[in-house]
């Protein structure tokens, strides 16, 4: 599975591309607590099989904060937020979700069985897996969504890469590193991933390129912004 550090990784690249001037050493340490943050429900599963790639990682809670957040800074006429933080803290929070959804969540969409896109209000795992391209014999040809009509009666089915539910799908992690309803005599081997294949190595790299990247563009950005919002 993608590790934390791969999601770090990723984090760092869009902690660069959306921060702008709120991109300092704090905000950094928010994102990556965020990014860090989806990985403890793998200490859930004891207690709730499928908990891992289920309770931290669904798109259901960042939603309901974002609209939380749009509401309170957009909607209302005095933002609690705002009152409480800053403007600079508000931008953050917004990054901190993207960096949620999209450093973590999605990147566990694309690997083995995915992730619990949409509980609790459903509990059914999906894995963004297939392939688009263009075909001098087929065409157009995408997989990532299967449409099928039964020739019988006309009804059309669509499968968007369900793989289960929380009764049937466990993803191994450090603290289950093997399912549990398998019993065998083997040593348990705990792996704490770091990079399993080339393209997480890369992307922990570009990460790590775009931290120094931004470090050497600008002045040192240790000093708190919000001294300056008076």
């Amino acid at each position: 599975m993608p590790s934390t550090v791969v999601h770090a990784g990723f984090a760092l690249l869009l902690a660069a591309a959306l921060l702008g001037d709120y991109y300092d050493r704090r905000a950094l340490a928010v994102l990556l607590v965020v990014v860090v943050v989806p990985e403890i429900d793998s200490f859930l599963g004891p207690i709730m099989p499928g908990a891992h790639r289920t309770v931290g990682h669904n798109l259901v809670f960042p939603a309901v904060g974002a609209l939380l957040l749009y509401y309170d800074t957009r909607v209302r006429g005095r933002s609690l937020v705002r009152d409480r933080l800053s403007d600079r803290w508000v931008a953050i929070a917004w990054v901190a979700i993207f960096a949620h959804v999209f450093a973590h969540v999605a990147l566990d969409w694309t690997h083995l069985d995915g992730v619990n896109l949409l509980w609790p209000l459903r509990d059914e795992f999906l894995a963004l897996d297939g392939e688009i391209l263009l075909s001098t014999a087929d065409g157009f040809v995408q997989t990532f969504v299967d449409v099928r009509i039964d020739p019988e009666t006309g009804t059309r089915s669509v499968d968007a890469g369900t793989t289960g539910s929380t009764e049937t799908v466990h993803v191994n992690n450090p603290v289950e590193p093997r399912d549990p309803s398998i019993v065998t005599d083997e040593p348990v081997d705990r792996r704490f991933p770091v990079a399993s294949s080339g393209w997480r190595l890369y992307l922990i790299g570009l990460g790590l390129f775009a931290l120094v990247a931004r470090r050497v563009q600008g002045p040192d950005s240790g000093s708190d912004p919000d001294a300056t919002e008076e």
